[in-house]
């Protein structure tokens, strides 16, 4: 039933390796430690985490990672009903080497047909799609078939129901070329009623990197909370609220990745609790902040007692 989740998430899923080296390069990497990834993956984790009844629609290949991804989904108490093997496909990896630590760099493999670009209309029901609270959309799910079909229908099926959130999640890797993706992802925007984005993914989306004009850019074309992350400037956000620029907390940081991903789950927390925007987004930040700190990305995910003392200066 529709109504024993609380967020779905839509897109790809990977095995990541993670240089345990800080600061080595490809090169003097020696030892990788290994986790289930992928952006919107991270982000039911996150909310999952955070107490939430979490599902992400998505597949693996027919490998052993695959049972790997689906033993670590389970693990962390994320629904994987729509999670299914797509026969004849390798589970993607994805490598990364923290040089320098907070811009990692990533190596992406993802032996064609990927399955989690193999989604297809029947595997997801469509009462879940148009009733679960929160349906969570990556912009990358979009750049092939049958994904983008799917996901475009989803979000048409949707009818812009509140909340209907669009990672604006540009890979380039995963694009024929950037006009595509500016106007797969453009389009995608008139479905969503929130979105969120670095400066470069508003700047594929919308045509600028400016953050205040991206985000009036987004509001234009109907979106009611748009989110521009602005990396250690913050996170500029603007609603019927009004516009509010949110600083980072002070952290270390070690690791880039999954930070973006514990916001994504935080902000949802924040959504389902119906949290005025403002403490939203704080949270969300200092989530992001959290997992910036750490090794990983989805082991990392903070629990709500860990985000709320960050935020009140005792972390635990």
């Amino acid at each position: 039933m529709a109504s024993d989740l609380e967020l779905l998430t839509v897109g790809r899923i990977s095995i990541d390796l993670y240089c345990d080296q800080i600061g080595a390069d490809w090169e003097a990497a020696e030892t990788f430690s290994k986790a289930v990834g992928g952006s919107p993956t991270n982000v039911a984790i996150a909310a999952a985490r955070l107490g939430h009844r979490t599902a992400v629609f998505t597949k693996v290949g027919e490998d052993p990672f695959g049972a790997v991804a689906l033993g670590e989904l389970r693990g962390f108490g994320v629904d994987t009903r729509y999670v299914s093997v797509e026969p004849g496909t390798v589970t993607p990896l994805a490598f990364a080497v923290l040089d320098p630590p907070g811009d990692p760099q990533l190596l992406f493999r993802r032996d064609p047909p990927v399955p989690d670009f193999q989604l297809r209309p029947d595997d997801v029901d469509a009462a879940t799609v148009a009733e679960v609270p929160i349906l969570w959309v990556t912009a990358s799910a979009l750049s092939n078939e049958p994904s983008a079909s799917t996901v475009a229908g989803m979000l048409t099926a949707r009818h812009r129901r509140r909340h209907t959130v669009l990672d604006l999640d540009y890979r380039p890797t995963f694009w024929r070329s950037r006009a595509e993706a500016s106007e797969r992802i453009g389009a995608a925007v008139d479905s969503a009623t929130i979105a969120v984005g670095n400066r470069e993914e508003c700047a594929v989306a919308v045509g600028t990197d400016d953050p205040r004009e991206a985000a009036a850019r987004l509001r234009a074309k109907g979106v009611e909370l748009a989110v521009v992350k602005l990396g250690g400037d913050g996170v500029l956000l603007s609603s019927d609220q009004g516009e509010r620029l949110i600083e980072p907390p002070p952290i270390q940081v070690l690791c880039g990745l999954g930070a973006g991903d514990a916001f994504g789950g935080a902000l949802a927390h924040g959504l389902l609790n119906g949290w005025p925007h403002e403490r939203t987004i704080a949270f969300a930040n200092a989530a992001g902040g959290i997992v910036a700190s750490r090794l990983l990305c989805s082991q990392a995910m903070p629990y709500e007692q860990e985000v709320v003392g960050l935020l009140e200066g005792t972390p635990a």
